[in-house]
């Protein structure tokens, strides 16, 4: 059994969580709810996300379970805001030391970076910030790659791109057969894909 923690903030990028989040409780539900997905805020009080969702986390920092996975989605407050709030950072920074797997998507990345976990390691991020995620220091960006493990860190490019990385995250910890399952189960078929222009089949 594992715990998956996300942490949300305000101006976090809806799809960044939520597409994990699919992907997560999938795979739980496939394993018969062997693993559990968490909501985590620096307060109880409902997010403001960058779209305009609000979502009302489930833990704060002080109260939640232990993690043995934590995901850090991007947005604004990813790249602006919390890399200079001294508690997220530490926070994040404790809890990455004592987690399996610390996972960042799209400008997720800048606050790993703040916090410390993806300092020295080879990262991806939205290719719209990745000269200005370079610019900060101590850290290699890898471009035109969806998502880059460096160690048990597993960072990946903007938005869509976090629903490819937690399938490989699944996939590596219980088996590429059981990630198609999760894949399937949620009809995710990313290739070709832009089907806009296709006609519609007839009725």
């Amino acid at each position: 059994m594992a715990t998956y923690g996300i942490l949300l903030f305000d101006t976090a990028q809806e799809l960044d969580f939520a597409g994990p989040w699919e992907v997560l409780t999938t795979s739980s539900g496939l394993r018969d709810g062997a693993d559990d997905v968490v909501l985590v805020a620096e307060r109880s009080a409902p997010v403001r996300c960058s779209q305009g969702m609000r979502v009302l986390p489930e833990h704060t920092l002080d109260d939640h379970p232990p993690l043995d996975v934590v995901l850090v989605p991007g947005g604004y407050g990813a790249r602006e805001v919390e890399p200079h709030n001294a508690r997220v950072t530490g926070w994040l920074a404790d809890t990455a030391a004592r987690a399996a797997w610390v996972v960042g998507v799209c400008t997720g990345a800048f606050l790993l970076h703040a916090a410390g976990p993806a300092r020295a390691r080879r990262v991806a991020t939205h290719r719209q910030y990745e000269e200005a995620l370079e610019e900060r220091g101590d850290v290699t960006v890898v471009r035109d790659a969806r998502y880059v493990v460096d160690g048990n860190l597993l960072t990946s490019q903007g938005v869509s791109a976090g629903i490819d990385s937690t399938l490989w995250l699944v996939g590596h910890l219980h088996g590429r057969e059981h990630a198609r399952a999760v894949r399937r189960a949620l009809q995710y078929d990313p290739a070709p894909p832009y089907l806009a222009d296709e006609p519609l089949p007839a009725p």
